[in-house]
């Protein structure tokens, strides 16, 4: 049995609009991301997902309502926010007795779940608590991420990619140096993850690079991994795949180095060296010897070449 769809064109202009700022592009903007609460909230999720939120603007929206939604269980109230939103990224925060202070990151991909990864908040300091001053918005961080884990452990792969589809915006091509003002740092031990957030400092020194140091702005999580339901290999591997517009074709005998230089191969034919013309040193002149050498060659040659023209007439003599 097949289905007709009725695809309804927008009347307006505004309509019409909106509706191409949603299509897939081949460069994508900065990522969206949406903030919504559980059934019940705690005053530490609140204040997590406030500070998390202020750390994303402006690519962020916070949901002001409550909603009976578990995640875990039943994605597609998640799943219409993201469609409504445009917003492919969202924090969920709940709390109860078997699960206190949770938090969960999660994204989608082609409007369906992709990855979610539930949390504990432990030990946490908000932005308020510490009195310093703090980066201005919309700047775009350094991710650092500390620990084996990360490397080692599948399962932390996938949330190290995860926190950087969550905390990246536009991708740059270049980059200024007091450009560089904030630093989100994670450090995966003991299946926890430690956030940790920075602004750097650039101080002077003796030489043209600064001396940089950098001091705590908040917040300050500990995030203790509770479960996680992430996509399999091949539906990864998809969502990962990239249009073949984008993909650099390989240029034949051309390479760059670490370093960005480009190195060019070109192969020329083979050279005969005696026929090089070179400088007319005294070195490289022959001597006498050489000389009568090459001419016997010479003579010797002319000598073969003109008995098989002489061969050549007898025999056309003969026919």
């Amino acid at each position: 049995m097949s289905v007709i769809t009725r695809v309804v064109k927008p009347s307006t202009h505004k309509g019409k609009k909106a509706i191409v700022k949603k299509e897939p592009k081949l460069i994508e903007d900065a990522k969206q991301a949406f903030c919504i609460r559980g059934r019940n909230t705690s005053q530490i999720v609140y204040n997590c997902m406030k500070d998390l939120y202020d750390l994303k603007k402006p690519d962020v929206q916070m949901m002001q309502k409550t909603n009976d939604i578990l995640p875990f269980e039943d994605a597609t109230a998640i799943e219409k926010f993201s469609i409504k939103l445009n917003a492919p990224l969202f924090i969920f925060g709940s709390h109860n007795k078997k699960r206190p202070h949770n938090l969960v990151f999660g994204r989608m991909y082609e409007q369906t779940l992709l990855d979610m990864v539930e949390f504990g908040i432990e030990n946490y300091k908000s932005l308020k608590e510490y009195k310093v001053p703090k980066i201005s918005v919309g700047m775009k961080p350094i991710l650092i991420f500390n620990g084996e884990l990360f490397e080692n452990n599948q399962q932390y792969i996938r949330i190290k990619n995860l926190f950087v589809d969550m905390f990246q915006r536009e991708i740059v091509q270049k980059i200024r140096l007091q450009g560089l003002e904030h630093v989100l740092s994670f450090t995966a031990d003991d299946n926890k993850i430690y956030l940790r957030s920075y602004r750097i400092l650039l101080k002077k020194s003796n030489t043209r690079i600064p001396r940089i140091e950098l001091e705590e702005i908040g917040p300050s999580i500990d995030l203790s991994c509770r479960r996680t339901k992430l996509a399999s290999a091949d539906h990864f591997k998809q969502a990962c795949k990239k249009p073949k517009t984008l993909k650099v074709k390989k240029k034949k005998n051309i390479s760059t180095n670490a370093l960005g230089t480009t190195f060019g191969r070109i192969h020329v034919g083979a050279q005969n060296i005696n026929k090089i013309q070179t400088r007319k040193l005294k070195g490289l002149k022959k001597t006498l010897a050489e000389k009568k050498e090459s001419n016997k060659r010479k003579s010797l040659d002319d000598n073969e070449n003109n008995s098989k023209k002489v061969k050549m007439t007898e025999n056309e003599i003969a026919s």
